[in-house]
């Protein structure tokens, strides 16, 4: 019996075949989603083999951004009631690593809020991030927005080996979503977290009105940046902000999105962001059609889940997130 279309480009990915912007992308939106599913599990289990890497994240400083991102809840131009703070100190926030490290997650991030961490509060961010290097075995990534390259060398050298800045969406479609920077500073940024030999995490949003034009090029895109490890957020609308209005993805958009990545970024790490429950069953079927990560535990302004239901939920699918269990290399975002 001849293979399927879909198959046949399955065998020619794992073989070395790599999709390029001028492929007929027809075949990701022809092929019924289970199948689509299917084949893009067995690239996952080919380049990730049966790793779901958890990443956990704490909201280091919150509120009073001075962009205007319209899907974000901390932006000072949008009313959503978020609380405000400055950055944590520093026993909060290693109390938090220690318990996302005791749990089982592979990496822990310090997110905060703002065009980019500066001054005394990057000082800040450096000592705490010194002090879980010496004192905890748990992997550590950064988010603290458009920064300079010094700063960049500054994180690496205190023990940060992954940082994440999303690109969010396509580059056509980046100024419906925000004017108070630009992709081409999003792109700046992580080309310079690269030359610091800092691997980048860096994905986007989807649900946000782009086209899956948008979504082909801005998995195009990562795939030029040689990016390990995309997450893959879906827009839980929150009121106060622009996109409040706009309907949640259904479950089989946001999978066959999930398997388009997978098989145009087959040896990445593609990580369940926000909007988990709009998945069936929380995202299992995502770990069985592309998806290798997750971001666990509470997550910002959209609820997430814990990392024990997580750790539980892939024990029972056959999973690992040990990672001596990890066989297949596919760089440092995958803790490998």
């Amino acid at each position: 019996m001849r293979k399927s279309r879909v198959a046949e480009l399955t065998n020619k990915i794992i073989a070395g075949y790599r999709l390029s912007p001028t492929d007929d992308r027809s075949i990701f939106m022809d092929t019924p989603l289970e199948e689509l599913s299917e084949e893009a599990y067995r690239l996952q289990k080919q380049f990730c083999g049966n790793h779901i890497d958890l990443c956990t994240i704490v909201n280091g400083r919150s509120g009073r951004c001075g962009e205007n991102c319209k899907y974000c809840a901390q932006a000072a131009c949008h009313k959503t009631g978020v609380d405000t703070y400055g950055f944590l100190p520093q026993e909060q926030i290693m109390a938090h690593a220690k318990a996302n490290q005791d749990a089982g997650a592979n990496r822990f991030s310090i997110v905060t809020s703002g065009g980019a961490l500066s001054g005394k509060e990057f000082e800040m961010a450096i000592d705490v991030y010194k002090e879980m290097r010496r004192t905890l075995s748990i992997d550590l990534c950064a988010s603290h927005g458009l920064l300079t390259r010094s700063q960049f060398r500054r994180l690496r050298e205190v023990g940060v080996t992954s940082y994440h800045h999303n690109i969010e969406t396509s580059e056509r479609y980046f100024p419906e979503i925000c004017t108070t920077h630009s992709y081409a500073d999003r792109i700046r940024t992580i080309k310079m977290a690269q030359a610091e030999g800092l691997c980048v995490c860096s994905g986007g949003i989807i649900g946000m009105g782009e086209t899956w034009e948008d979504r082909f090029d801005m998995a195009f895109a990562l795939q030029e940046l040689g990016i390990e490890s995309i997450p893959l957020n879906s827009l839980m609308a929150i009121p106060g902000t622009p996109l409040e209005h706009l309907t949640p993805l259904s479950g089989d958009e946001i999978l066959r999105t999930i398997a388009i990545f997978r098989f145009i970024n087959p040896t990445a790490n593609i990580r369940l962001g926000a909007g988990r429950k709009l998945l069936p069953e929380n995202g299992a079927t995502a770990f069985l059609a592309g998806a290798s990560a997750s971001i666990t535990g509470n997550m910002l302004t959209t609820s997430g889940t814990t990392i024990a239901e997580d750790m539980e939920l892939i024990k029972e699918l056959g999973f690992t997130n040990r990672n001596e269990d990890c066989s297949v290399s596919t760089g440092t975002c995958g803790a490998r």
